[in-house]
């Protein structure tokens, strides 16, 4: 069994054990959509398009919205994102690289469900309540990292 399996089979167990609240809506997104996840993984690994986490931080920051991702990697709240507000960060090549890339459809409808994924993702996935100095590892090491917030 690969490892996307493996976290999804592990996000299927969860969601059938009542997975509570925010994460509850994210496990029911992951479970979904396993290409939005790569396409999320994609922009959140140190490997990735965005140069990790800290690459992301670094264009919401540009974008004028540092307090909104912010909020995703502090222990409080997390601000609620749009689509459109994503696709600014981001940028329209960016989004439609990630559609054609994961089969995801427009660009829009790729902004409008990583900002669905990206608050929950990016607060699952940065416990301590900051970014890792390191930041959050590859996407193999991500995808452990989800099997372990899930569980097993």
């Amino acid at each position: 069994m690969g490892l996307f399996d493996s976290v999804f089979n592990a996000v299927s167990n969860h969601a059938e054990h009542g997975g509570n609240g925010g994460l509850g809506d994210l496990i029911s997104l992951v479970s979904s959509n396993p290409q939005l996840v790569q396409a999320a993984l994609s922009l959140l690994g140190n490997d990735g398009a965005s140069c990790g986490l800290a690459g992301l931080v670094g264009k919401f920051q540009q974008a004028g919205l540092g307090e909104v991702i912010g909020s995703w990697i502090g222990s409080g709240h997390n601000q609620a994102i749009s689509a459109e507000q994503l696709g600014n960060v981001l940028g329209h090549d960016t989004l439609s690289g990630l559609a054609q890339q994961f089969s995801l459809g427009s660009s829009g409808n790729v902004a409008e469900q990583l900002a669905s994924l990206l608050p929950g993702l990016v607060d699952k996935l940065t416990p301590a309540g900051h970014a890792p100095a390191g930041g959050v590892g590859d996407i193999n090491e991500l995808m452990g990292s989800l099997t372990s917030v899930f569980g097993r």
